[in-house]
């Protein structure tokens, strides 16, 4: 595996490949990778010649500094596990090298940037958006893999290629979990064991929201899913919503696509999650 760290020797690296007619799959990441960031490799290995992974923990997207400063950042056993999944290519730039001094950016992305997520998150999805625009533009990928864990986010970069017309076509991979149904997560490094099993009540409920799915209203299964999670001790709710999966607005008899997405904090852990119902 090639591991670069400036924007100069990606872009002369892919290009060359570019010109034997390779394809590039991209997998962007902040780093301390799971088995989910893997099956994203495995997936970008089996449609594209070239994998790159990028390992980036983006400053803009981080409203709280002690949440960026935490962040895990074990890059030693990220090599090894991308050398293992057959990555061919690692981007791991400084911050100087993704940034240059204050630089603004604002794309109009709508509602989109506000709802659920952004709502907690102030200013995230501008910060998002920012990065990955700034790596579409140095690995100019063929294809991009990204998570559905992180369901609102991969709505609001699809928005961003739509916006600025961008030749990339974006691929939404499932959630990996843990064998108990937990969603894999760089953030569960700092569950204590008491608070992962507290941290079960998410995927639990919103598999039992599935369940059900269809048999009682959307309301009622809302009511049910929130009073559930609220009794769980040490799990703080942020929000727990069933949205139509196109606009992310209360779902209803007409969405052709339902998704319930849920946001906690479990002890000190913000944990996100969410199943697709329809």
């Amino acid at each position: 595996m090639k591991s670069l760290t400036t924007k100069q020797q990606l872009s002369q690296y892919l290009q060359a490949e570019r010109s034997t007619g390779a394809t590039i799959g991209f997998v962007p990441t902040m780093g301390a990778l799971h088995r989910g960031h893997i099956t994203l490799i495995e997936r970008a290995r089996q449609e594209c010649d070239i994998v790159v992974c990028s390992i980036f923990v983006n400053p803009t997207q981080f409203n709280d500094p002690k949440d960026l400063e935490k962040y895990p950042r074990p890059i030693e056993a990220d090599i090894e596990k991308l050398e293992q999944a057959g990555c061919d290519v690692l981007f791991n730039p400084p911050v100087n090298e993704m940034y240059a001094g204050n630089e603004q950016w604002h794309l109009e992305i709508g509602e989109l940037e506000h709802l659920l997520e952004g709502a907690f998150r102030p200013g995230h999805y501008q910060g998002v958006t920012q990065v990955v625009f700034k790596l579409f533009d140095i690995v100019k990928p063929d294809k991009a893999f990204f998570g559905q864990k992180d369901y609102q986010q991969f709505m609001v970069v699809n928005r961003m290629v739509e916006l600025l017309k961008l030749p990339v076509k974006l691929v939404m991979c499932p959630i990996e979990r843990e064998s108990d149904g937990l969603a894999m997560s760089s953030r569960n490094v700092h569950l204590t064991p008491a608070d992962r099993g507290h941290a079960l009540v998410l995927s639990r409920t919103l598999q039992q929201v599935k369940n059900e799915f269809g048999a009682a209203d959307i309301f009622t299964l809302k009511e049910q899913a929130v009073t559930a999670i609220n009794r769980e001790p040490g799990v703080e709710l942020d929000y727990f919503e069933i949205v139509d999966g196109v606009t992310l607005h209360v779902a209803d008899q007409n969405s052709k696509s339902v998704v319930a997405l849920v946001a906690a904090k479990v002890g000190n852990t913000r944990l996100i999650d969410n199943m697709i119902l329809r």
